[in-house]
């Protein structure tokens, strides 16, 4: 059974975000579908579905965030393609002039949408669009969504607001971009540009982070700062050799790529990794995924969300146009294994005497202090035996009778003589005395 890699859970701002991320705190290493999973997803689709032959109608779910699609076929293929953060289905009666017009369709993926191929009998949960293959037992590729925010309408048109895609129309982005400068847009931090769809067509959260971090550039820069130095660096190339042939400008724009060639570069290394960095045959395995990645949930990179929401990760400084009131805050580093070194004898320690004492520390004396006390009670109760047996002494010798002694049987409370009698305050001094470790009681 094939399938496209599920999506990596968002790490943004917002409370659904959150419970995504209390819900799949497995997932806490990867994003929302961006520019590459919505091409591989393309090519899962045209390798995996070229030569199977679909056919009946397209099922829907109840709660799918889309039209009916009323197609229907005996025999249909189903082909596709990918533009920035949308894919184009396609389904086309093999029969042409028996069967229907062909039927296009355009997805957003959302949060979580992908595309897996599985067992007509065994459909995966959230699948909320599904294609019948003619075989027995059938097949379906299904539109699998666990969130609910990816969608799909009928028509071949892209959305209008979008502009050229970053990875199949580099160029023409580029120009879009540069000559552009002016709208208000470049005005925001350059961070958060990368996300306007508008100008960076396919860029999402993990892409803007690893774009920044190799170029060193802080995120919270101002955009049309970064992108009119381009401007005056490509003119200033030009001047310099107009001669350049076209191989030799593609060399020098891959030892030293920009931000816009950067911005395609670096989802193509997803895209076409030898080692393929979201396995279809595994959409849980995400290890390759985690090694490619440099900055993004990188163990010691800093992060902070900007305006929108969103948690840009970074290295250095966040620069003049970061949030005021928010400190970065770094990802945890893992702790590597080390062998336990043998225990040391104690040793007493100085300390310097904290400026305030923990609430905690004051509730709950330390046993050096319990010791302490536990002494001062024994003694002061010694001192209160040695009172007592002087005064029964005093007591038998002027009844003129002979002494008791300590096995004469239980004590008797009887009033004390009137001459040696200790006065009570007296005795609350001596207490007092040997709690703090004055020294003996004063005599009477």
């Amino acid at each position: 059974m094939g399938a496209l890699p599920a999506p990596l859970a968002a790490n943004g701002g917002g409370p659904c975000r959150r419970r995504w991320r209390r819900a799949r705190p497995c997932r806490a290493a990867a994003t929302m579908p961006e520019c590459p999973e919505l091409h591989l997803a393309g090519r899962f689709i045209n390798g995996t579905c070229g030569a199977l032959v679909f056919a009946g109608g397209v099922e829907r779910s109840a709660v799918g965030r889309g039209p009916e699609v009323p197609f229907r076929s005996e025999a249909y293929g189903i082909s596709a393609i990918a533009r920035g953060k949308e894919l184009r289905l396609t389904l086309s009666a093999l029969d042409p002039a028996a069967g229907p017009p062909a039927q296009d369709l355009v997805f957003r993926f959302g949060m979580s949408g992908s595309f897996r191929l599985c067992p007509a009998a065994e459909l995966p949960r959230h699948a909320h669009l599904r294609f019948l293959t003619r075989e027995s037992p059938p097949r379906a590729l299904c539109f699998v969504d666990p969130r609910r925010f990816g969608s799909w309408r009928l028509g071949d048109a892209w959305q209008p607001e979008r502009g050229p895609c970053v990875v199949s129309e580099y160029q023409a982005f580029r120009e879009n971009v540069l000559k552009n400068l002016e709208d208000r847009a470049f005005d925001k931090p350059i961070c958060e540009v990368l996300l306007n769809q508008k100008y960076f067509n396919g860029i999402g959260n993990y892409l803007r982070a690893e774009i920044l971090y190799r170029l060193k550039i802080p995120p919270f820069e101002k955009a049309r700062t970064v992108l009119e130095a381009l401007k005056e660096q490509e003119q200033e190339r030009r001047k310099k050799d107009p001669s350049l042939t076209l191989s030799k400008k593609v060399k020098l724009r891959q030892e030293n790529p920009d931000l816009l060639e950067l911005c395609h570069s670096v989802p193509m290394e997803v895209i076409m990794a030898e080692k393929q960095l979201l396995d279809p045959e595994q959409p849980d395995n995400y290890s390759n995924f985690k090694n490619w990645l440099q900055c993004y949930l990188v163990p010691g990179m800093s992060s902070l969300r900007d305006r929108s929401g969103r948690t840009i990760w970074f290295q250095g400084e966040p620069g003049p146009m970061a949030p005021k009131g928010q400190r970065p805050r770094k990802a945890p580093r893992k702790k590597s294994p080390e062998l336990k070194a043998e225990p040391e004898a104690l040793s007493p320690k100085v300390t310097p005497r904290a400026p305030k004492q923990r609430r905690r520390a004051a509730a709950k004396p330390s046993k050096l202090e319990e010791k302490e006390v536990k002494e001062e009670e024994e003694e002061k109760e010694v001192k209160e035996e040695q009172e007592e047996k002087e005064v029964k002494e005093v007591k038998a010798e002027q009844a003129g009778r002979p002494r008791k002694g300590r096995a004469g049987g239980r004590r008797t409370v009887s009033a004390a003589p009137a001459s040696p009698e200790v006065p009570q305050s007296v005795r609350r001094s001596r207490r007092t005395s040997a709690r703090r470790g004055t020294g003996a009681a004063p005599a009477v």
